[in-house]
């Protein structure tokens, strides 16, 4: 039984003899004798080829493993197959939605750029000894000076980063 489900798990993870030998530190010949029945494995060679083959001992020493069918393999691939498609949904989605924020970004740009070209406010030229506005201009003034210094390079990596996000046909 040991011995029958060695061969059948080795087999079923695509394994050679001599790869499973390597991956054990032992030679090709001991795993072969495994299989054929002539000797058995220590316990801590038992918890080591559980290990490389990611199945309890218990399933080692227990009933005879059945192999894989060429059905349980298409309903696996099946599985798989949808659970590819789903993820590429997400993938889609989550690309459309940054697309979406990089074009929202470029018109929110664009908007504020238009209410300060119709402001026509110069914030060199303001008065800023009303003491009523002073703050009011003052705080105006700081947001201007640092969106028209930075708001070109966020439009133009907008720009670029929506023509990247965008779907291709």
């Amino acid at each position: 039984m040991l011995n029958e489900n060695i061969k059948t798990i080795r087999k079923s993870k695509g394994l050679s003899q001599e790869e499973l030998a390597i991956k054990l530190n032992v030679v090709r010949q001991t795993v072969s004798k495994w299989e054929q029945g002539l000797s058995v494995p220590d316990a801590d060679m038992l918890i080591s080829i559980s290990e490389v083959f990611e199945t309890p001992v218990s399933t080692l020493l227990g009933e005879t493993v059945v192999e894989t069918k060429a059905d349980d393999l298409k309903a696996i691939s099946e599985k798989l197959e949808v659970i590819n498609l789903q993820l590429a949904q997400r993938k889609a989605t989550g690309q459309k939605a940054i697309h979406w924020l990089f074009i929202s970004l470029c018109a929110v740009i664009a908007a504020i750029f238009a209410v300060l070209i119709v402001l026509n406010s110069s914030y060199l030229g303001w008065n800023f000894s009303d003491p009523e506005t002073a703050v009011a201009k003052a705080v105006f003034h700081a947001f201007e000076w640092l969106f028209v210094r930075t708001a070109p390079l966020v439009f133009l990596g907008a720009i670029i980063g929506g023509c990247l996000t965008r779907k291709k046909v």
